[in-house]
């Protein structure tokens, strides 16, 4: 028999996975703020684990809003402790709040380097600070919109642009893995045919999944009969089309206008325009990846 649904005096306790899924905060996060900053109070189950309780969540929230307004993560888990909330602080203008300013640039540093251990420690650290979308807003879609700025002028190899890519793409997959599990509402994220560039559309889905939403990634480059194909056998929620310019939607932009007509399509991406998304019958995201994934509604 599984043991009875624990509960303390304050509420239900829950485990790291659950509690993770309510927060929209990453597990590794999660662990981190305990173990650096003690703001988690776990009690044990009968078998050990550690359960979570309507406290640890406010702090959580309170944590976490701190860290989005551009505080500090050690400021923020103060703050959280003695329960004072984002709202309280007023508005904050110094980004570099939200992430060390230097994490970005050693990032860039050690990329531009080839040195993929030194680039995953820095990834790792900040990763263990902060959430996902404060690392992939202030570090990871900057340091690679300089890097693409950078070859554009020449000043660094295409190898070395590839390989930048190649290291946080990966890394981003990795923080989306099982991102279609749970039961929140699901989204088919997709490049159409000729954009082969998806980065800021896997940040769009990590963020999207530590909202609750489900995640299926069809990738670059995939033609609009095949995403109407899986559209049909998932029926999900939102089908959401994304490129770094608007030419690739715009080729596709008939096929596109009968997918929408079908199903909720949502287009971004550098270019795309209020004209284009009405023209297609489709929704238009915000051009930050992150901002358009915490905007997105069912």
């Amino acid at each position: 028999m599984s043991e009875p649904a624990p509960t303390s005096e304050d509420g239900p306790l829950v485990r790291i996975g659950e509690f993770s899924r309510r927060t929209g905060v990453g597990v590794d996060a999660l662990r981190a703020w305990e173990r650096r900053y003690g703001l988690l109070r776990p009690k044990r189950s009968a078998g050990g684990f550690r359960l979570y309780g309507p406290d640890d969540e406010e702090r959580v929230r309170a944590m976490k809003a701190l860290i989005d307004s551009g505080v500090s993560a050690a400021e923020a888990a103060r703050l959280a402790a003695e329960g004072v909330e984002a709202e309280a602080q007023g508005p904050r203008t110094a980004p570099s709040g939200w992430v060390d300013a230097g994490d970005a640039e050693e990032l860039r540093g050690a990329l531009e380097r080839f040195d993929e251990a030194a680039a995953n420690a820095i990834l790792d650290e900040a990763l263990g600070r902060l959430t996902v979308e404060a690392v992939a807003q202030r570090v990871v879609l900057p340091v690679m919109r300089e890097i693409g700025e950078r070859w554009e002028k020449g000043e660094i190899s295409v190898a070395q642009e590839h390989f930048a890519t190649a290291v946080l793409r990966g890394r981003m997959l990795a923080l989306g893995r099982n991102w279609g599990a749970g039961a929140g509402p699901q989204a088919l994220l997709a490049c159409p045919p000729g954009e082969r560039h998806d980065l800021g559309l896997i940040v769009f889905g990590v963020v999207l999944r530590d909202r609750g939403w489900r995640v299926t990634f069809l990738g670059p480059d995939t033609p609009i009969d095949t995403i109407a194909r899986t559209a049909a056998k998932l029926r999900p929620a939102a089908i959401v089309l994304a490129a770094v310019t608007a030419q690739p939607l715009e080729a596709a932009s008939d096929e596109i206008s009968g997918l929408a007509a079908e199903a909720r399509v949502l287009i971004g991406g550098g270019g795309v325009d209020h004209e284009l998304a009405s023209r297609v019958g489709a929704e238009l995201l915000q051009p930050d990846p992150v901002r358009a994934a915490l905007g997105l509604a069912v």
